[in-house]
């Protein structure tokens, strides 16, 4: 049965787990649910993920929501199939947990909440808080510097081979160019790894939009 990936095909969330889904050549069929509409709350969708939030998704009955924890288990499932997005080693495998922590609470934090500023406030009419977001980017500055000196030193977040903890960063990195800031582009080694992993096919595929393979 086809994996189906119920969610908005341009929120982060769904684009998170689809770049997975294209890393591990994982056939899916999306199911959209209209934000706008406010179809994450109705209590069908409700039934399935209780907060009201996307994306979740059915395997074959086994129902899963939190995207980091759905790219987590597609890539735990195919680690076979093509790559390996976790590593196995006792060590390298905590150094991943260590780089998966860091983009949630060092990244994602801020840059969800400037993109939300800049885009998602604008986009419904009201106008950003200048304040909040130049106290946003200063913090994610700061946090990227240290990205900087971590990237120095190895290829990836977690050593010299990609892993999901990298692939985390790629919706909320893409809004932070759509919010108009190069915060990415201004340090050298954060610079080469961004231009790494966004230069990937399976970011390509889903970066304007997620669309399945599958009909």
């Amino acid at each position: 049965m086809t994996l189906k990936l119920y969610g908005y095909s341009v929120a982060t969330g769904t684009r998170r787990v689809a770049v997975v889904l294209h890393e591990m050549n994982v056939p899916f069929k999306l199911i959209p649910v209209d934000l706008r509409k406010g179809e994450q709350k109705s209590p069908e969708f409700m039934r399935y993920q209780p907060f009201g939030l996307t994306p979740y998704i059915d395997d074959d009955g086994f129902i899963l929501y939190e995207s980091r924890a759905i790219c987590y288990y597609i890539a735990s499932k195919y680690s076979n199939q093509r790559i390996s997005l976790i590593p196995s080693e006792l060590k390298a495998n905590a150094l991943f947990h260590q780089a998966a922590s860091t983009e949630l609470t060092s990244f994602d934090e801020y840059a969800a909440e400037i993109a939300k500023e800049k885009i998602t406030v604008p986009l419904l009419g009201g106008t950003t808080d200048e304040v909040a977001y130049e106290r946003l980017l200063s913090t994610l500055s700061a946090k990227l510097d240290v990205y900087d000196v971590i990237l120095s030193k190895q290829k990836y977040l977690a050593g010299d081979e990609v892993t999901l903890a990298d692939l985390y960063h790629l919706p909320c990195g893409d809004l932070l160019y759509r919010a108009g800031t190069d915060v990415l582009e201004t340090r050298p080694n954060v610079k080469r790894w961004w231009d790494d992993i966004s230069s990937r096919p399976s970011w390509a595929a889903v970066k304007d939009g997620v669309k399945g393979t599958t009909n």
